[in-house]
């Protein structure tokens, strides 16, 4: 018997279309990029090894997302939430973040949909799985926190949280602790499109612009178009995200996420400028949402968003960098890789009852009261 739609249904699927015209019409306005031939002659602002090495992580990242979601609906996992469709952004994030800890290296407030950025740091995929299994060897919580809600001191990265926004604050506070230390060090902080509706986004604009006084942060709002079910084209007045900056006299950016080369030179750009004027940047990527909100919207595949990963993959058959036989290679290597790292985690301990209010406070273990 055939199903019929509800009304609610189809007022989603005509939210779906419109947001598909709303996302054509905002990527038109995204600066385009000139390409160049690189030394290699592969029309690229990017040198061969360079592409190959990215397009690398990017799979690898997706593999691991990907993996995740089948741990949800497979019953070894409690919750998902992710960012399969922002790697084009995400993986040049990660290698152009100068790692370390303190604060003549980057600090980085990151959301829950920046694996791929940890990935090209160099985090390793199985701590991730680890996570969301939550067993007692995930390094970041012990097993305590959601998918993708990483810290890891050695690299300056700040836990990611759960509400909206939140990490705007303390972003403010890194960032003036390195502008008072002088240096090259830089705070980058990240968030959707939908959680700019928060204060946390506003005062993070206004401390980081105060005259004679402005914090070497780059401020990046990765625009998927979606809050959670609301389509984006309803909420927002403004052309541009990140026009909201221009009142504060900031530098800001609109660039086409979904680009690997258009990402990885306006991040070195902006980057490049915070860290030799020591004032912030606004930028807006346009990203992609392939799965949905969470695992609470169904983590299902989306073919109606752009998929990045594809898009640079064509790009690399053209340039003749890659065959497709060497493509799938590359993919199948990798999903059998987090297959494997699955299969060892599911055998690992879980935490012990007794450890639940470990942590709570710095360095404190058991009850705290």
């Amino acid at each position: 018997m055939q199903r019929t739609e509800n009304k609610e249904e189809l007022a989603l699927k005509s939210a779906w279309n419109k947001k598909d015209n709303s996302k054509s019409q905002s990527l038109r306005v995204v600066q385009e990029k000139k390409t160049s031939k690189g030394k290699d002659g592969n029309n690229s602002v990017l040198d061969k090894e360079l592409q190959l090495k990215i397009h690398d992580l990017m799979v690898r990242s997706r593999a691991l997302e990907e993996r995740t979601i089948k741990m949800y609906k497979q019953n070894d996992g409690y919750f998902w939430i992710g960012g399969p469709g922002e790697e084009a952004f995400n993986v040049p994030l990660g290698l152009l973040t100068h790692k370390g800890q303190g604060k003549d290296f980057d600090y980085l407030h990151l959301h829950y949909r920046s694996a791929a950025v940890l990935v090209a740091m160099g985090m390793d995929p199985k701590d991730a799985l680890r996570q969301m299994k939550n067993t007692a060897t995930d390094p970041f919580s012990g097993g305590r926190n959601f998918s993708n809600h990483i810290s890891i001191s050695k690299w300056n990265v700040l836990p990611i949280s759960s509400p909206i926004e939140v990490q705007y604050q303390p972003a403010i506070g890194t960032g003036i602790a390195q502008k008072r230390h002088g240096g090259k060090g830089i705070s980058i902080v990240t968030g959707g499109d939908a959680g700019t509706a928060e204060g946390d986004f506003a005062s993070c604009l206004v401390w980081s612009t105060r005259p004679n006084q402005e914090l070497p942060i780059l401020m990046i709002v990765t625009n998927n178009d979606w809050g959670i079910s609301t389509p984006g084209h309803t909420q927002h007045g403004e052309k541009n995200i990140a026009d909201r900056g221009k009142p504060f006299g900031m530098k800001t950016m609109v660039i086409n996420g979904n680009d690997v080369e258009e990402s990885y030179q306006k991040l070195q750009e902006a980057m490049e400028y915070i860290r030799t004027e020591r004032k912030p940047v606004l930028m807006e990527a346009h990203v992609s949402r392939l799965y949905g909100h969470s695992s609470a919207s169904g983590a299902n595949f989306h073919d109606k968003e752009v998929d990045p990963i594809e898009e640079f993959e064509k790009k690399l058959i053209e340039r003749k960098i890659l065959t497709q036989k060497q493509i799938d290679e590359i993919h199948q290597k990798y999903t059998d890789q987090m297959r494997q790292m699955a299969k060892e985690v599911k055998q690992e301990p879980m935490p012990d009852a007794s450890t639940i209010y470990d942590y709570t406070y710095h360095n404190q273990k058991g009850r705290y009261w």
